[in-house]
């Protein structure tokens, strides 16, 4: 077991490698990110050549791309890490948004596991009658809706044409509990309802194949109730690949999938950050918040590899 965990804990630590050199990379060659671009937003468009040399030479900008990488990460790791275009902390930006984005995806993760669950069950134990159809329609309309038009919609006639709810922006959980959840509201049902939808599709097929395991029939042949057959051996084991699901989603929207959630609705979150700096193609930033989000969606992949590990021993050998 324990030489499972360092493995897995080595390929973290190789990924993270992996996707700072390729982002790197990218936006070196991309155009509108090279050295001389970098310089110009650090220098100001009104700035003359001697000003630009000045400027690449201070910042390292003329030095070899692995030089640059190299002292890049070196500022990831001090947290020295500075914006081209405002010359800010990278790192007190991300720590500044991150109150917003955790606050947003824990939020939404407990609903769409909540109701996640609630309609798997209800689809698989009504399978085949009005209550399965309609929520099997329900999900696949919540799978099919972007969520940045969802988050819109909710706008427009909850906040535009009712105002039951704020037009966006973050209250800290610490200042006022209350404005907090009010602020999102919104959206934490932007964010959750498409995985609502594929929690539910994804519960009721395997609690519909494990119920024709041998040892739930062997479990109903005994007299157990319907309800305790469902909740003690039909359900416990349909929910471990959705605590995967769960644990794999979770990461990539703490990660990144928040995003369009935090844009839409103004949160000034870490995602909303990450838009902003891509916009503007400052390569700091954008490393900042790569690695940020690659950190938590690796490890998060590296806890469900070792819970199962620790679950089924198999898995070691792998």
């Amino acid at each position: 077991m324990l030489r499972f965990t360092v493995r897995r804990l080595l390929n973290m630590i190789f990924v993270l490698w992996a996707v700072s050199v390729l982002t790197f990379l990218i936006f070196m060659v991309m155009p509108g990110g090279g050295d001389e671009q970098a310089a110009l937003r650090i220098a100001g468009r009104n700035a003359n050549e001697a000003q630009i040399q000045t400027v690449k030479k201070e910042w390292g900008l003329d030095d070899p791309f692995y030089v640059q990488y190299a002292d890049m990460m070196k500022k990831v790791f001090t947290g020295d890490l500075i914006s081209y275009v405002n010359q800010q902390n990278v790192t007190e930006e991300i720590k500044r948004g991150l109150p917003a984005t955790m606050s947003l995806v824990i939020g939404a993760g407990l609903i769409w596991l909540f109701f996640g669950v609630l309609f798997g069950v209800l689809s698989a134990v009504y399978a085949g009658r009005f209550t399965d159809r309609a929520l099997n329609v329900l999900a696949l309309i919540g799978i099919s809706l972007p969520v940045f038009w969802v988050g819109l919609v909710l706008l427009y006639y909850l906040t535009d044409r009712v105002a039951l709810f704020p037009p966006g922006g973050y209250t800290e959980l610490g200042q006022d509990p209350v404005d907090w959840a009010y602020h999102l509201i919104l959206p934490w049902f932007a964010l959750s309802i498409l995985f609502i939808g594929f929690y539910s599709r994804v519960l009721r097929s395997n609690i519909l194949d494990i119920e024709n395991e041998d040892y739930v029939r062997t479990a109903k042949a005994k007299g157990l109730s319907e309800r305790r057959v469902l909740i003690r051996h039909t359900l416990r084991n349909a929910l471990i690949p959705i605590v995967t699901l769960f644990g794999l989603d979770f990461g990539a929207a703490l990660g990144g999938g928040a995003i369009l959630t935090e844009s839409v609705f103004g949160l000034q979150g870490v995602g909303q950050y990450a838009s902003e700096s891509i916009g503007r193609l400052d390569l700091p930033p954008i490393m900042g918040v790569v690695l940020f989000g690659a950190f938590f969606i690796v490890l998060l992949n590296a806890i469900v590899d070792i819970m199962y590990a620790f679950l089924d021993p198999r898995i070691r050998l792998q």
